[in-house]
């Protein structure tokens, strides 16, 4: 008997050993019909692989290729799981070091399907909000603390979302953090590893534009001395699938079913707020037209546009794009002029929440633009300047929040509702828009 529970003393005495290797995660990232990417973080250089199954058939196992983490890199390892099969859905594991990681939530992801030319395209539902503080009392302000309610993500990963699009402000850098490698990878490290987000990480998929925040210092813009570097740690611990501009912009785009989303950059070539002396750029004509020759070019019922700031909003305050009027009027133009469907925006950076509604002459369906933010930073309210600015009734928000945006139907019929919750996941409000009405 002795000898019995010194075995089951020492077992769990190497299962804390192995899963204390990891620092954060895994994280489930981009999907894809022919591969998925998973993300992890471990607390020292590491040999790292995953393991996968489809959970219909768990007898035949898959493996990742091995990486070894490094310190240089934040300990981080991303791998590609090739060998999956369309719209499947699988278990995994993480393997460290050849030993497996046990951990106490459920580890999963899918693969998108092939339905096109088949049948409708399935439901599916995606969470979306901004504005993630995590607490850190040696760098905070002094004061009250800025962040809270962290257990918003536990109620996020309740509603069982297919995917997560982040909108930015993911984590908040401070003075220690954005002048090196070093303090750039702690932040990111630190707001990672909360306990609330674990299960989230693990069975979600992941994708993230940044604002200024998590780009560099407040009101960052293209002039921050750090941002390629900050482009690098983007890249490292994020798991986007693609990125538009070589070494330029977290710029990117993808597909779930029959929506596409795309996702903008409003800090890369960003005119300093201050700065008018010359033409302003808000998001730069680079970006711009590979953003309209996107658009046209797209097939999708719903097509998803992704900012850090807001741009429906009429009002010039704060870093709305209507404080780079000229550009703004030229997107909105450039949109009218390419007659594209489905367009509606998902923006961010406020710390309140709101639907906002523009309607346009000509014919031409409404412009939405969904402000969904703060995740954990404090909330705050518009201010007197944006009294007359198109907010549907019943949609602003005030307090911490998520959505939840669901989109069913047959495709000749698809419907977005979206949901707004409180950070316990109770329903605050709803609104249901076909797409239909973006004809």
């Amino acid at each position: 008997m002795k000898k019995f529970l010194l075995f089951i003393l020492l077992f769990q005495i190497v299962q804390f050993a192995v899963t204390a290797q990891i620092q954060c995660g895994p994280m489930v990232g981009y999907s894809e019909m022919k591969e998925v990417m998973l993300w992890v973080q471990t607390q020292k250089p590491s040999k790292v692989k995953f393991v996968y199954w489809d959970k219909e058939n768990p007898a035949i196992k898959y493996s990742t290729a091995e990486a070894i983490t490094n310190k240089h890199d934040g300990n981080v390892a991303k791998l590609v799981c090739d060998q999956v099969t369309m719209g499947k859905k699988y278990d995994y594991e993480v393997w460290v070091n050849g030993k497996k990681v046990a951990r106490n939530y459920p580890l999963s992801f899918q693969s998108q399907e092939l339905w096109q030319y088949r049948k409708d395209p399935a439901n599916f539902k995606f969470a979306f909000g901004s504005c993630n503080y995590i607490n850190e009392p040696e760098t905070d302000r002094p004061g009250r603390p800025y962040g809270g309610y962290q257990e918003i993500f536990s109620a996020i990963y309740q509603k069982q979302p297919d995917f997560m699009m982040w909108g930015g402000d993911n984590f908040y850098y401070r003075e220690p953090d954005w002048n090196t490698r070093t303090g750039m990878i702690h932040r990111n490290t630190h707001s990672r590893s909360i306990p609330e987000i674990q299960p989230l990480l693990g069975s979600v998929h992941h994708y993230a534009i940044w604002d200024d925040h998590d780009y560099g210092p407040n009101d960052a813009d293209r002039s921050f001395w750090n941002k390629d570097m900050s482009l690098e740690m983007f890249k490292l611990f994020w798991a986007n699938p693609n990125y538009i501009f070589e070494n330029e912009a977290c710029t990117g785009t993808f597909q779930w079913n029959d929506v596409q989303f795309f996702m903008l950059d409003n800090r890369w070539f960003r005119t300093p707020n201050d700065n008018h002396t010359g033409d302003r750029a808000f998001l730069g004509q680079k970006q711009i037209n590979w953003l309209i020759d996107a658009l046209t070019g797209s097939k999708a019922t719903f097509k998803f546009i992704v900012c850090g700031g807001q741009v429906v909003n009429p009002a010039k305050v704060f870093e709305n794009m209507a404080t780079y009027d000229a550009e703004r009027a030229d997107l909105l133009k450039k949109i009218a002029d390419a007659k594209v469907p489905g367009v509606f925006f998902l923006t961010g950076d406020r710390h309140h929440t709101c639907l906002q509604k523009l309607e346009r002459a000509g014919n031409l369906y409404p412009l939405y633009d969904l402000t969904i933010s703060p995740f954990t930073s404090g909330p705050s309210k518009p201010i007197k300047d944006e009294n007359n600015s198109p907010i549907v009734d019943g949609t602003l928000y005030t307090e911490r929040n998520f959505a939840i945006c669901e989109v069913t139907g047959s495709l000749k019929d698809r419907v977005l509702k979206i949901t707004v919750y409180d950070t316990k996941g109770t329903q605050v409000w709803d609104k249901d828009i076909h797409a239909n009405e973006l004809k």
